[in-house]
C-alpha cells in the first residue's frame, strides 16, 4: 500500500508515466490523436482533446491527490466550474439558494441562468443558520456557499447547512466556491459538500498568468454529470494552461504561507490605524471561533472600512506596490473598490439591501516585504487623510 503523504509532498510530487521518462510531465498540444484502426478508434484513450489530453489528465490526477478526492476535473475558468455545475443539476423550475454577501460573477451567472432557464435563484444570509435551516427545504435542489465570503468576509457553517440541506432533501447538492482557502486552509468535500470549486487563476496557479478552474467531488454520479458538461460544451482545460497548473502548484505552500503571514501583520497595522477590518486572523472577528473550527489558516485576503467613499478611492488611487485590479490569489499584492469592480454587475439596489459597504476597500496580499507594504499603504492613507482634510 503506497504512503499517504502530507500535502505539502503531494503538491510537489506529480504523478507522470511519459515513455521517455521526463521529470517534468510533457505537453501534449494536439487536438487529435491517431488510432491504430477504424475499428480501435473507439477504444483509444485519446481521440480528441475536447474529450480529455494528456496533459489535463496528469492534472486532474495531480488535483485529486492535492484535494484528496475521488475525482477532479480542470476547466477553463472558476466560473466555467459554476455554469458546468448549474447546467449539470438545475432544471428550469428548480430553487436555488445562495449568499446575499457573493463574488459578484457568480451572482451574474447565477441571474444569467434566472432569467433563461426559470430557475428559482433566492438570495440570504448563509452566517444566520437559524434562517437557512427554514429557507432550505425538500424543494431546494442547489445551496451556493462561500466561506469566508467576498468581500465581507463572513463565515458559514458549512457542515450545519450541508447536513441540514442532505436531511430535509437527500438530492440536493450542496457547493461550496473554496477558491479563497484552496485545499491547504480547508477541506469542504471533508465537511459534507458534494462539489468544491476553486479559481485555480487565483491561489492553484498564483501568478495571473492563466485562467482556470478546477472541480472537485467523491460522488461518481456526480462526476460524470459533471464530465458529460465539459465534454459536450469543450470547457476542458486546454494543454498549455493544464502545464502552467501544474507548475503553479507545486510553490502553493511556500507562496500561501508569506501571503498569509503578511496579510496577518497588514490586518494588525490597519487596526492600529482605527480602521473597521474584516479578517477571520484577528481574534475580534464575530465568526473567529467557527472559521477556526473548519479552517487551517485565516488566508491572505482582508477588507476594511474608512468611513467615506472617496478616502477610500484616494487611498487605492495612491498606492505604488498594490496594484490596482480585480482578483486575488497572486505573488503581487492587489487593492480594489468592490463597489465599482469585482461587484459592479450587481444592481445598486440590490448592494443597497444587502446593506453592502460603499466605501469598502479589499486588499489581497502577495509575497512582497511587509514592510514595504506597509509603508506603501500608509503614505496612501496619509495623502488621503490631507487631501480629504482639504476639501472640507
Amino acid at each position: 500500500m503506497a504512503p499517504k503523504y502530507g500535502i505539502n509532498t503531494r503538491l510537489v510530487k506529480v504523478v507522470n508515466d511519459d515513455h521517455n521518462k521526463a521529470s517534468i510531465p510533457p505537453i501534449y498540444q494536439s487536438t487529435t490523436f491517431k488510432a491504430d484502426s477504424i475499428d480501435g478508434f473507439s477504444n483509444s484513450k485519446y481521440d480528441y482533446t475536447r474529450s480529455g489530453n494528456p496533459t489535463r489528465t496528469v492534472l486532474q490526477k495531480h488535483l485529486e491527490s492535492i484535494f484528496d478526492c475521488k475525482f477532479a476535473w480542470a476547466v477553463n475558468s472558476g466560473m466555467a466550474c459554476l455554469d458546468v455545475i448549474l447546467s449539470a443539476h438545475v432544471k428550469p423550475g428548480e430553487e436555488v439558494i445562495a449568499g446575499q454577501d457573493l463574488y459578484g460573477g457568480s451572482d451574474r451567472l447565477l441571474h444569467f441562468f434566472e432569467k433563461k432557464s426559470n430557475l428559482v435563484i433566492k438570495h440570504y444570509d448563509t452566517t444566520n443558520l437559524s434562517l437557512m435551516k427554514k429557507v432550505i427545504t425538500p424543494k431546494t435542489k442547489l445551496v451556493l456557499l462561500e466561506s469566508p465570503t467576498n468581500p465581507l468576509i463572513n463565515v458559514v457553517d458549512v457542515r450545519a447547512i450541508t447536513d441540514h440541506a442532505h436531511k430535509v432533501n437527500p438530492d440536493c447538492v450542496v457547493v461550496f466556491d473554496n477558491t479563497m482557502m484552496t485545499p491547504l486552509l480547508m477541506s469542504p468535500l471533508e465537511l459534507g459538500v458534494d462539489i468544491q470549486y476553486e479559481s485555480a487563476t487565483k491561489y492553484l496557479n498564483g501568478h495571473h498568468d492563466i485562467m482556470a478552474g478546477v472541480l472537485a467531488t467523491n460522488n461518481e454520479e456526480i462526476a460524470k454529470k459533471l464530465f458529460y458538461v465539459i465534454n459536450a460544451t469543450g470547457s476542458g482545460l486546454a494543454p498549455f494552461d493544464s502545464w502552467l497548473l501544474i507548475r503553479g502548484l507545486k510553490t502553493l505552500s511556500i507562496r500561501l504561507e508569506r501571503e498569509q503571514e503578511n496579510c496577518r501583520k497588514l490586518a494588525n497595522y490597519l487596526v492600529s490605524k482605527g480602521f473597521k477590518v474584516r479578517y477571520t486572523g484577528l481574534k475580534d472577528h464575530p465568526q473567529y471561533d467557527l472559521h477556526n473550527s473548519q479552517c487551517r489558516g485565516p488566508g491572505a485576503v482582508l477588507s476594511f472600512e474608512t468611513g467615506d467613499l472617496n478616502f477610500s478611492s484616494t487611498i487605492i488611487e495612491h498606492c505604488e506596490i498594490f496594484s490596482t485590479t480585480v482578483s486575488f490569489g497572486s505573488v503581487s499584492s492587489l487593492i480594489s473598490l468592490p463597489l465599482r469592480m469585482s461587484h459592479a454587475s450587481i444592481d445598486p439596489s440590490v448592494l443597497e439591501d444587502r446593506n453592502f459597504p460603499q466605501d469598502l476597500i479589499r486588499i489581497c496580499t502577495g509575497i512582497e516585504d511587509i514592510e514595504d507594504l506597509i509603508n506603501d499603504l500608509d503614505n496612501a492613507i496619509r495623502i488621503a487623510t490631507r487631501k480629504c482634510n482639504a476639501k472640507l
